[in-house]
């Protein structure tokens, strides 16, 4: 499947109009349902293949953050066989009490895998927490890129960034279908 056809796909199941209220609290005529595009296997499978072209060569693991970046690790993993680890929004009062589980080594160096990134808040937190509990980030890759400023704050962390579509990208695909309609 071309990025194309995968756009059109993940536009199909999975783009949403209306009003939305986003994570950083902005509100959205539109919003991106990375739930229906993430468990659909055979979507999930081809935006892994994606993702892992976007990957560094030197890396222990890749850090799913809770909960959309969760899957997409997974899928990652399977593909590419690199371990993945999963973080929490916070440490577990219970049990292990793990911010990050599946047990991650110290040292290790872990990519931050992310779904939609518009101002990349809780990414820049996840990565801070990651680096405190003693691990190396130093790249994120996400599916989409709403191109809302979160880039940019990513790369004031000293993150490389990375994106398998951009917004532009996916609206480009739109239009192109709208003029041949």
């Amino acid at each position: 499947m071309t990025k194309t056809e995968l756009a059109k796909q993940m536009r199909e199941a999975s783009y949403l109009t209306g009003e939305f209220k986003l994570r950083s609290g902005n509100i959205s005529n539109f919003y991106w349902d990375k739930y229906r595009f993430e468990s659909d296997p055979a979507l999930l499978t081809t935006i892994a293949a994606e993702m892992a072209k976007l990957l560094p060569s030197d890396c222990d693991g890749l850090a799913g953050l809770e909960l959309g970046g969760i899957p997409l690790a997974t899928a990652l993993s399977l593909q590419t066989g690199i371990p993945c680890f999963y973080v929490r929004k916070e440490a577990k009062t219970y049990g292990t009490c793990n911010l990050i589980e599946g047990g991650v080594k110290a040292d290790s160096r872990l990519v931050v895998i992310e779904d939609v990134i518009t101002t990349a808040g809780q990414v820049c937190t996840s990565i801070e927490q990651i680096r405190a509990e003693g691990y190396i980030v130093e790249d994120v890759v996400a599916v989409i890129d709403r191109q809302a400023g979160g880039e940019a704050k990513i790369k004031e962390l000293g993150c490389s960034f990375a994106s398998v579509f951009t917004l532009a990208e996916l609206e480009a695909v739109s239009e192109r279908e709208t003029c041949y309609k």
